[in-house]
């Protein structure tokens, strides 16, 4: 297979489209433990908020959905890591998260995981990746 070549280095920021930013931004901090890692007044009303695990690389911005798009309801694509799938469904769920009743467990290579809603109704992956 050819090697191909990037100047990409890495993942940056992936976006999530809320339709309040402050009840996001208590979610993800206060349920999720997130940290605030950037904000900054886009003008117009408009502001851009990261927030990200502590020691993550890769933040999550929680926006105001673009002029004519709407915010929720969205499949977000992020998968997040845990060391303890068990503690931390149970933690979101103490916490009053929408969390998946169980978790899955596919078996063989598949790691346990399971799916959570934000306040706006985007869905995200819990996996406790296997050794």
């Amino acid at each position: 297979m050819p090697q191909t070549q990037t100047r990409i280095s890495k993942l940056g920021v992936v976006i999530v489209p809320v339709s309040d930013q402050e009840r996001a931004y208590a979610f993800y901090t206060d349920v999720l433990g997130f940290e605030k890692r950037f904000e900054a007044d886009m003008g117009n009303g408009y502001k851009w908020l990261e927030v990200a695990p502590a020691g993550g690389e890769t933040s999550v911005a929680i926006v105001l959905p673009r002029p004519g798009d709407s915010a929720g309801g969205r499949e977000t694509g992020i998968s997040l890591f845990t060391d303890d799938i068990e503690a931390t469904h149970a933690d979101l769920k103490d916490k009053g998260a929408d969390v998946d009743a169980e978790i899955s467990r596919m078996g063989g290579p598949v790691p346990p995981m399971f799916w959570f809603r934000d306040p706006d109704g985007n869905s995200l992956l819990i996996v406790e990746p296997q050794s």
